[in-house]
């Protein structure tokens, strides 16, 4: 069982349709102890303004006993990495996911293309996890993608949505992904993607793929809420280190 889910969103991504204080009651029972609160980004149609995320110090570090991430889903722009966020809003977050999505400003069109934009996103320091990698509607050269992700130390995720609303035909790729994760021993993160309050912590079926493929429980970031908190720390000192 997981502790932690990175990956949800609230009624300020505009398609999504439980508050904060929803998705934090849903985790508190469910048995979480961390939630990764990952509104999409600015250039989502329907999404929240920049102003959302300059605010989010006001939801406090911990509602119902659970431990709250203030982050962020952002959309990945172009084949350098760039992302629809400023830097000095990326900067105060405390967990960023990126990933392709339509109507976004993103331009790729082939796999090469895609390929380099997540590879791109892997090596921007702020990103820490790049969401659902197996989109069928950007495909991407997953063995380059996962070499690339050990290379950056960075999660790649199984989205546990993929399997069931969202992506359709996303199966065959996230478990493609999942095994060569576990050839190449890389790390991930299976979330829920969550867009309703119900939704949250349900991660059953990417847990599952994930050790059907062989990935070593240990290298699941959110199993462990010790273990999320460390990495997204150990990324950050990484991030001030090298920015000195």
């Amino acid at each position: 069982m997981i502790e932690v889910d990175l990956h949800t969103h609230t009624t300020a991504s505009g398609h999504a349709y439980s508050t904060v204080d929803e998705l934090a009651r849903t985790a508190q029972t469910k048995g979480l102890k961390v939630l990764g609160i990952t509104d999409h980004g600015i250039n989502m149609p329907g999404g929240p303004h920049l102003y959302y995320f300059g605010n989010l110090r006001v939801i406090p570090q911990e509602l119902y006993g659970v431990r709250v991430l203030k982050g962020v889903e952002a959309n990945i722009l172009n084949g350098q990495g760039n992302l629809d966020m400023p830097e000095r809003i990326l900067d105060r977050m405390d967990l960023v996911l990126a990933g392709l999505h339509g109507d976004t400003g993103y331009e790729g069109r082939s796999v090469e293309d895609h390929t380099r934009a997540l590879i791109a996103a892997m090596e921007n320091p702020y990103v820490h996890v790049i969401a659902h990698p197996g989109n069928p509607a950007y495909p991407v050269d997953m063995e380059k993608i996962v070499m690339a992700a050990k290379r950056t130390g960075k999660a790649l995720e199984i989205n546990d949505s993929s399997f069931r609303t969202s992506r359709p035909g996303s199966a065959p790729r996230c478990q493609t992904l999942a095994k060569l994760a576990a050839k190449y021993d890389i790390i991930v993160a299976v979330n829920s993607d969550a867009h309703f309050h119900t939704q949250v912590g349900q991660c059953d079926i990417a847990l599952q793929t994930a050790l059907d493929a062989g990935i070593r429980p240990e290298r699941i970031i959110n199993l462990s809420a010790e273990y999320t908190l460390s990495y997204l720390e150990k990324h950050r000192l990484i991030r001030t280190r090298n920015a000195v």
